[in-house]
């Protein structure tokens, strides 16, 4: 048998050994009890005493490594390493499968017929009595051509070694993002690292020896069978110490290519590439006393080619140049290994920032992170993993944010040829999840979100407001959107009534771009990109407008039209000239805002308070109080959003005059009947730590406490990956470990909007502090107007508080600080302060 179908063998076999935590027949394990040597003294990490389970537990076991544009899931064994690859735009459907492929749009020949049936539909829920319908089949699409993100194979790494090992331990450093293994074995102590660096667009695995004077021989080989679905690729020797791969995401669909290249150390070290006459080749190693592998991937996407232009083809260029290029630098040598990861480090260190959380943790270094997980229970709790799980949140955002596309439903980890819900970006939470933590702390990681909107919804979009709803101004987009500008209502199971009819996704999708330019203050992206994207989708719901809804971006348009340089009145009213503008810029402002300011002050501010107490969810009184749906839409104002938590009378007058009590007194009687987010229709984590955000924005720290516990005991895994359902084997879906971060930074300090520049922004300290953090601080926590805040407690109380200030900021903004309901102290930015206020 030749070489490379042995080790594609060893893939079946250990497939097929998914309970096992072993790869070789026969060996033993005798576990070390302490984390290794390098480990972070902090305690920052995840650790294991044993190799990572077979392919069945990739979610549960395995650990990520990524740099936005690549990730890896690292299986942590010993004689032969399993590497999952993912390139971050392969995807199979769209247009590389499907050449007809339109987005889910519907044909423009059926604008003046669909027109027609948008119409009857929203007449027929004006005349119904709960305002409901049966179908709205005939607006949506099918979902030929929608895809999913794809795995891109598997690279295994085997040593010649056989019988029991020893002293294992593997690991995720959090401090500098990297993944290790180490163990003895017949007298050698092995060591293994795993990184990928955003530096260099690549990804490195170093394996060396510290026992003898040379590794067993080392191969290494690419394959696909744990991947299943995926067309087989081409493998082959680019060079002598270089596999290429190259294959497509389906067939025929999205080609890619991955360039592996081996170098070695050692006086007698060989490195030699052989292909087979199986369509596969493979690197050998031997004499070497290091080997390093580096691996860089692409695909022929290109979203700068998805508009009208290019026909929305999203096709580029072959990447074959493009990684020849880029693997010539990022490869490690012997020479060059120790620069690569410093500049790695330096580079992750530098995205994490000035930012720092202590919950008064006290690191457990003595049991694996697995068993600190099995061990945990709600409400009693465990600091130190509810700490490490917060970093965690944010080295996954590090990881997978930071590429040409935003982090998908798993972050940028996916396997085999289809990925749950495809991986894809759902806007009804999910995506808006991701994100919910990345200003407040400080990391620079959403500008690939807004290059993705504007250039995969707005193209598309503008032409499904055409065809959709017969408007020619600006773009929408509905709940599930792909990489290829699927922006017309997805049709599901049963009538997709509700599932598919989400045009506001795109509004709520814009609060992200408002949060940046208000946590941010850059002008020069706001006028350049953010303006333009929140212009285009106010542009749309002012033609779509059944007086509703979107109240929260009509205030982001006239807070942020001063700042955008926009010249454009006709964008709003058409009432002067551009030449008028130019000459009387704030006349001109005033002017041009007030048809966003008529329509918003003629909605309806969704705020209704129904019959058995509750903040209603839709306009009619039709609530059910045992109903526990997953979803909390109508408490999107009191987290995220601020139309509940800073709901005032004075702005948001409704018919009834309901106060501010009344308001939120329904949001907690909703949230109360919403239940725990373990119902009949779901029992995610997402669900449970949105509720926990929740509480904690009532300044509820018991309830908080306990709906975040509950979150973390049901709905996270062994490596502590967030899971879509409770128990081994489940799902594996991202957003659920970035809203944990989100909920749990939401009970230490709240920076909610407010709907006019010119009002108080409110900054709320240890709002709903549990009992289980009495002591702890924040350092740099950024808030609006671009100020740091940090601030520390003990046994409960706080005592030291401190704002500063660098430039830009919102000069003249006025900032009032609470403690326990009352006023710490107002202040009024300025660049350069610095005040101590406790």
């Amino acid at each position: 048998m030749s070489e490379p179908l042995r080790l594609l063998d060893a893939v079946s076999m250990l497939s097929r050994r998914v309970n096992s935590a072993i790869v070789l027949a026969g060996s033993t394990i005798c576990a070390v009890v302490a984390v290794p040597p390098g480990f972070p003294a902090s305690g920052n990490g995840i650790w294991f005493t044993e190799p990572g389970r077979g392919f069945d537990f990739w979610a549960d076991d395995w650990l990520p490594v990524g740099n936005g544009y690549l990730a890896a899931m690292v299986n942590g064994q010993t004689a032969q390493e399993v590497t999952q690859l993912n390139i971050e735009s392969l995807w199979a459907g769209g247009p590389f499968q499907y050449p007809d492929y339109n987005g889910g749009n519907k044909m423009p020949s059926e604008q003046q017929t669909v027109a027609q049936e948008m119409q009857a539909i929203r007449q027929t829920i004006f005349d119904s009595p709960d305002g409901t319908i049966d179908s709205i089949v005939e607006l949506t699409n099918g979902i030929t051509g929608y895809g999913s993100h794809v795995g891109a194979g598997y690279l295994l790494a085997t040593l010649d070694l056989s019988g029991d090992f020893s002293d294992f331990v593997r690991w995720l450093d959090l401090d500098v993002a990297v993944q290790r293994t180490s163990w003895v074995q017949g007298n050698n102590s092995f060591f293994r690292e795993t990184f990928c660096s955003h530096a260099t667009r690549a990804c490195v695995q170093h394996t060396n020896t510290t026992g003898s004077s040379s590794l067993p021989v080392l191969t290494y080989v690419y394959s696909i069978d744990a991947e299943p679905g995926l067309p087989t690729p081409t493998v082959s020797c680019f060079d002598s110490s270089t596999l290429k791969i190259t294959g497509t995401a389906s067939s025929p669909g999205m080609a890619f290519e991955i360039l592996a290249r081996v170098s070695a150390s050692g006086t007698n070290a060989s490195v030699i590439c052989t292909p087979a006459d199986t369509n596969n080749a493979t690197i050998s190693v031997r004499g070497a006393s290091a080997s390093w592998i580096t691996w860089v991937g692409d695909t022929n996407y290109d979203a700068n080619a998805g508009d009208a232009t290019h026909a929305f083809s999203f096709k580029g260029a072959d990447p074959h140049d493009a990684l020849v290029a880029r693997i010539g630098p990022a490869t490690a040598t012997p020479e060059t290994y120790a620069s690569i990861l410093a500049a790695h480090i330096a580079d992750y260190s530098q995205l994490m920032g000035k930012f720092r959380l202590d919950l008064g943790q006290k690191p457990d270094l003595d049991t694996p992170t697995d068993q600190l997980r099995d061990a945990y229970q709600t409400d009693v709790g465990d600091t130190y993993l509810e700490w490490l799980l917060f970093n965690f949140g944010r080295y996954l955002l590090a990881s997978s944010a930071r590429g040409t596309l935003p982090a998908n439903l798993q972050g940028k980890w996916g396997k085999d040829a289809s990925n749950p819900w495809g991986a894809d970006y759902h806007a009804n939470i999910n995506l808006q999840m991701n994100y919910w933590f990345a200003e407040l702390t400080d990391m620079d990681v959403v500008k690939p979100l807004f290059d993705y909107i504007e250039k995969t919804w707005a193209p598309r979009g503008s032409l499904t407001a055409q065809y959709l709803y017969n408007i020619s101004e600006g773009w929408v987009t509905h709940d599930e959107m792909n990489i290829f500008g699927h922006t017309g209502m997805k049709q599901g199971g049963g009538t997709t009534s509700a599932a598919a009819d989400y045009p506001e996704a795109n509004a709520w999708m814009m609060v992200h771009v408002w949060d940046h330019f208000d946590f941010t203050q850059d002008t020069d992206w706001f006028k350049e990109q953010g303006w333009p994207l929140l212009k285009g989708v106010a542009q749309f719901h002012l033609q779509k407008l059944v007086p509703d809804v979107i109240w929260q971006l009509f205030n982001a348009i006239d807070k942020g039209f001063p700042a955008s340089g926009d010249m454009d009145i006709a964008f709003l009213n058409g009432m002067h000239s551009l030449f008028a503008c130019e000459s009387a810029r704030s006349s001109c402002v005033l002017a041009s805002l007030t048809e966003v300011r008529t329509k918003r002050a003629q909605m309806d501010k969704g705020i209704h308070i129904g019959s058995w107490g509750q903040l209603q969810e839709w306009k009619v009184d039709m609530d059910s109080p045992s109903d526990t749906h997953r979803h909390l839409s109508h408490l999107v104002g009191l987290y995220p959003g601020y139309a509940i938590t800073g709901y005032d009378p004075a702005v948001q007058q409704t018919r009834e005059n309901y106060t501010h009590e009344e308001v939120v007194a329904a949001a907690t009687t909703s949230l109360i009947h919403r239940g725990n987010g373990t119902g009949p229709d779901a029992d995610s984590g997402w669900e449970k730590v949105w509720r926990a955000a929740c509480w904690a924005q009532l300044a509820n720290a018991s309830v908080f406490y306990h709906e975040l516990s509950y979150a973390l005991e049901r709905n996270f895994a062994p490596n502590l990956f967030s899971l879509y359902s409770a128990g081994p084997g489940a799902i594996f879906q991202i957003d659920a470990n970035f809203g944990f971060a989100a909920a749990l930074l939401n009970s230490l300090i709240q920076a909610p909007d407010v709907a006019s520049t010119t009002d108080v922004y409110n900054v709320f300290i240890l709002p709903a502090l549990p009992a289980n953090w009495p002591s702890g601080s924040i350092q740099n926590a950024r808030i609006r107007g671009r100020l740091d805040v940090s601030f520390s407690w003990e046994k409960s109380a706080l005592t030291s508080l401190e704002v500063a200030a660098e430039s830009p900021v919102a000069v003249g903004r006025r900032i009032r600080f609470w403690h326990k309901g009352k006023i710490i102290r107002e202040l009024t930015a300025s660049p350069g302060m610095n005040v101590k206020l406790l």
